[in-house]
């Protein structure tokens, strides 16, 4: 098994940061068993050593008629020689404010700063932690692994920390509303029923972005993100 990190280009941070597109803007569609439920729109930014990342989750279909809402996560922090290094972590919901987070990470100190609920904590903070949103882009510096192979990635909410493992299932070509793509499929790893599953398909030849994400919660609820529109530079 290999950790994230060592599967990470060894490269350095002028490299790095050219191989990362200065801009991404996708649109997904976000389905439970199907029937489609909201839409999901995210926007990257990278200036020289530095990102920003926003996605937007807004409740769509039979969702917005019993459930209007919209949920806002943000990322922002520094690009380096190994990917991304989140400095600050946000999640939003538009109508019900007592479940926003805020996290600040200390790395200086191994340390994460996190507010909910008017609770200030601080959490260990483990070396390449990533969290909810800036993880799928840090896809980006991934070096390819091989069938099989698994990674190993520490990714907080910005309340608590936890590791993740994802194996490389297969590299099919799959079909999108926004075109067809070569993938990696990387499944997670799980040891007990309890445990929500979750899969990701990686577009090959556009910088490892995610096209697909399917999240199968243990009580039955079945997400899936696909992927509608997609534009870099």
């Amino acid at each position: 098994m290999r950790t994230l990190v060592a599967l990470l280009a060894a490269v350095s941070t002028a490299a790095a940061a050219a191989v990362i597109p200065t801009e991404i803007t996708a649109e997904y569609t976000l389905t439970n068993h199907g029937l489609e439920i909201g839409r999901v729109n995210e926007t990257f930014r990278r200036n020289d050593d530095t990102y920003t990342i926003q996605s937007v989750t807004r409740a769509e279909g039979v969702l917005k008629i019993v459930l209007d809402d919209q949920i806002t996560l943000e990322s922002s922090g520094r690009v380096l020689a190994n990917g991304l290094q989140p400095l600050r972590f946000g999640q939003r919901r538009a109508k019900d404010a007592s479940r926003d987070v805020a996290a600040t990470f200390d790395w200086d100190r191994g340390v994460m700063h996190s507010v909910f609920r008017g609770k200030e904590t601080e959490i260990p903070l483990p070396k390449q932690t990533q969290d909810r949103i800036s993880m799928l882009y840090q896809f980006m510096n991934l070096d390819a692994p091989r069938v099989g192979e698994e990674v190993v990635v520490a990714m907080s909410n910005g309340r608590k920390v936890e590791h993740y493992t994802y194996r490389l299932i297969d590299e099919p070509r799959i079909k999108t509303p926004a075109g067809e793509f070569d993938t990696r499929h990387f499944k997670r790893v799980t040891y007990t029923p309890k445990e929500s599953r979750a899969e990701v398909w990686l577009a090959k030849d556009r910088f490892n972005f995610p096209v697909r994400v399917v999240f199968d919660d243990p009580d039955g609820v079945r997400l899936e993100q696909t992927l509608l529109a997609l534009k870099s530079r």
